[in-house]
């Protein structure tokens, strides 16, 4: 173990990258499943208000047809209680800023009520992991629903609505599971093999071996964890648990796996036929039973992860208030849009907020010329309207996966359409409104994270250490004994895996903030080799390398 420890040095401000933050990337592998979803959820409940003549209604059944963009990567029995959740959220916000603007129209207090909303919503988001769209949508709807006029009256009906078209985008998200029940955790085990299939053909040697390590550890310990929350379904769980200790394999041993396998395994997952399956042995069925004895145990709670939290919670509350103030001060009518674009900033590191700013800003410029050419189409009538916002619903998560600009250059004319369900306005102040509160929203939210530095992250890179080496000790004991028990030594060696993914996140994240002291970067690299060679030495001892070249065969566990 190195003694490099962190080093007192002056804090200095990281050079902000414009290289490659407009790059496309390639589309996710389901991108046209969230796209579908919002349309199969966004259309029934528009339709039937467009029929009743009520589109002025349109945006409280919006609020619960967005829940369906959610929980598309978790597993079916995962997805049902997220999906719940995030309609209970989502009506939950909604509910407190129809009864706010009920209340009171002083729009201090509203910008106000908007931006600490928005701080509760980014954290809770995050600690609760649940992945895009994050709190970008949730915020989105409670803080336009502060300004539109309300009264008391009027609440309970406009909730209902949101709730039954949070109903309807529930059945919706859970529908693919009637025709493919276990695709979820056959794309996480994909993904892996794929990732690992990357990383033996580095045979851990040359540039980028080492990044190549990380992420396929990374979609490793993500697909276990996607198996984990598979629920009482065994079979398809043991069956992609064994290709997952194949990964692992890979990881342990590159230069002994063959990288082809792992991809063959890997298409005929993403397929519709048998889930392959590697003869099992005694090693397979021990490290198995400690799968289920972990999807068993109890885990920690979600709100447990809010503290490290705290200081993006207080840059998007900080942000969102500072721009909704600055937008009323220029006389802007619908000061939400600068707070909605400063709360979709906030990412790990001041690094990552400085490029989702750039995107947010481009995306936003071109979204509102897209909309100067879509407005025309849009007023020949309401049906017209009606079927544009779905179009850019669909488009907006179809590219999103591509870059986030690109989703935005859709979500923009989109969100322009939405304010016209009440009544047509004049393209050109919408087009000017909205250009100046983004970047009022995006001037403001990124000065709140530059005065609200995360001092911490260097500490929790030190903690992040801790536990590896713990985790690592703990290891290592268990290689010494003559028969350590396999349940024990299989727990050690997922713990020890699982540190080691946090402590890259953790390392990642902490080397993108500004004004804070050097890291302990050869210790990182010292700790993490340690760690990756107690965790080859384990699969050695459980078995597990010596089947590195096990033949395939299937098992007819279906999609």
């Amino acid at each position: 173990m190195s003694s490099a420890t962190p080093t007192p040095s002056t804090p200095r401000a990281r050079r902000l990258p414009l290289t490659g933050v407009l790059r496309l990337g390639r589309p996710s592998d389901i991108w046209f499943k969230p796209a579908l979803s919002v349309v199969a959820s966004v259309a029934p409940p528009n339709l039937t208000l467009l029929a009743l003549g009520r589109l002025d209604l349109a945006m409280y059944t919006m609020a619960g047809s967005l829940c369906a963009l959610y929980a598309h990567n978790r597993p079916y029995a995962a997805r049902a209680r997220a999906l719940a959740q995030v309609v209970l959220g989502m009506v939950g916000g909604l509910a407190l800023c129809l009864l706010t603007a009920s209340l009171t129209d002083d729009a201090v207090v509203l910008v106000t009520v908007g931006a600490v909303l928005a701080a509760v919503q980014k954290a809770v988001c995050d600690a609760t992991r649940i992945g895009p769209p994050g709190n970008v949508v949730l915020t989105f709807i409670s803080s336009a629903s502060l300004f539109v006029p309300q009264t008391l009256g009027q609440v309970p009906g406009h909730l209902a609505l949101a709730l039954a078209a949070g109903a309807w985008a529930w059945l919706v998200g859970m529908a693919p599971g009637l025709l493919r029940p276990h695709g979820p955790e056959r794309r996480a085990t994909a993904n892996a093999l794929h990732a690992a299939a990357a990383y033996a053909a580095t045979r851990g040697t040359g540039a980028g071996h080492a990044r190549a390590r990380a992420t396929a550890a990374a979609a490793v310990q993500a697909a276990w964890q996607t198996l984990l929350s598979t629920g009482a379904r065994a079979t398809p769980r043991h069956a992609l648990g064994r290709l997952l200790v194949r990964a692992e394999v890979a990881l342990s041993a590159p230069a002994d796996t063959e990288p082809e396998r792992l991809r063959v395994w890997a298409r005929q997952l993403c397929g519709r036929g048998p889930i392959p399956r590697a003869a099992e042995s005694r090693a397979d069925a021990d490290e198995l039973l400690g799968v289920d004895a972990e999807a068993g145990a109890p885990h920690r709670p979600w709100w447990s992860r809010l503290r490290p939290l705290a200081p993006i919670a207080v840059r998007t509350a900080l942000g969102c208030a500072l721009a909704g103030y600055v937008s009323l001060a220029l006389g802007v009518g619908r000061p939400y849009w600068a707070l909605v674009t400063a709360a979709s900033l906030y990412q790990a590191n001041i690094t990552l907020t400085w490029s989702r700013g750039v995107q947010r800003v481009v995306g936003n410029l071109v979204g509102v010329l897209a909309f100067a050419a879509i407005a025309p189409l849009a007023h020949l009538g309401a049906a017209a309207l009606v079927l544009c916002c779905l179009a850019l619903n669909f488009g907006a998560e179809a590219l999103i996966g591509r870059n986030y600009w690109l989703g935005s250059v859709c979500v923009t004319p989109m969100a322009l359409l939405i304010t016209e369900f009440a009544g047509y306005q004049q393209p050109g102040e919408l087009i000017t409104q909205r250009a100046l509160d983004t970047l009022v929203g995006a001037l403001a939210g990124f000065a709140a994270a530059a005065a609200v530095t995360n001092r911490r992250a260097g500490d929790r890179v030190e903690h992040a250490l801790t536990a590896v080496d713990r985790a690592r000790e703990q290891a290592a004991r268990l290689l010494a004994e003559a028969r350590p028990a396999p349940a024990a030594l299989e727990s050690a060696r997922r713990g020890l895996a699982a540190t080691l993914v946090e402590l890259r996140a953790t390392v990642d994240a902490a080397s993108g903030e500004w004004w804070q002291r050097a890291l302990p970067h050869e210790r990182v690299v010292l700790t993490e080799q340690s760690g990756h060679r107690t965790l080859a030495a384990t699969a050695r001892r459980q078995g597990l390398h010596t089947r590195a070249g096990t033949d395939m065969t299937t098992e007819d566990v279906r999609p």
